[in-house]
């Protein structure tokens, strides 16, 4: 695989939000390989308000938004109980870092793990890479 295309979790472009994922205000889509990585488009999160912790409405609202996007990544600091849902649709990545290009490096850096979670299919798991 050439290259992966990666959701991440963001309020303002530059940092990810501190909060869970279906969270953010936007998700903005990178197509990342080993040799970089390049913006294709900013989408406005538009799921309506959660009925309660953990609703499958939201997360379905969120898989999507993503899908029509050929999203297969997920990217941020903090994922909250829908993850058990979302994670059959796409790699789940949690970072440690604040800064959406270091999380985009991260990803370059261990874009081989990434690739092997997401031939997984429908059983992978979430990648927790919050300590490199």
């Amino acid at each position: 695989m050439a290259q992966l295309r990666i959701a991440v979790a963001t309020d303002d472009g530059k940092s990810f939000v501190g909060r869970h994922f279906g969270d953010a205000e936007f998700y903005d889509v990178y197509d990342v390989s080993p040799a970089g990585s390049e913006f294709v488009v900013r989408v406005e999160n538009q799921t309506e308000e959660e009925e309660g912790h953990a609703d499958p409405n939201k997360a379905r609202g969120i898989v999507g938004i993503l899908k029509k996007q050929g999203v297969q990544v997920g990217l941020t600091r903090i994922f909250g109980p829908n993850i058990k849902r979302i994670k059959s649709k796409f790699v789940c990545v949690l970072t440690g870092h604040e800064a959406v290009s270091d999380g985009l490096d991260l990803i370059r850096g261990n874009f081989e793990t990434v690739v092997a979670e997401w031939d997984k299919g429908e059983e992978r798991d979430f990648l927790d890479l919050r300590h490199e």
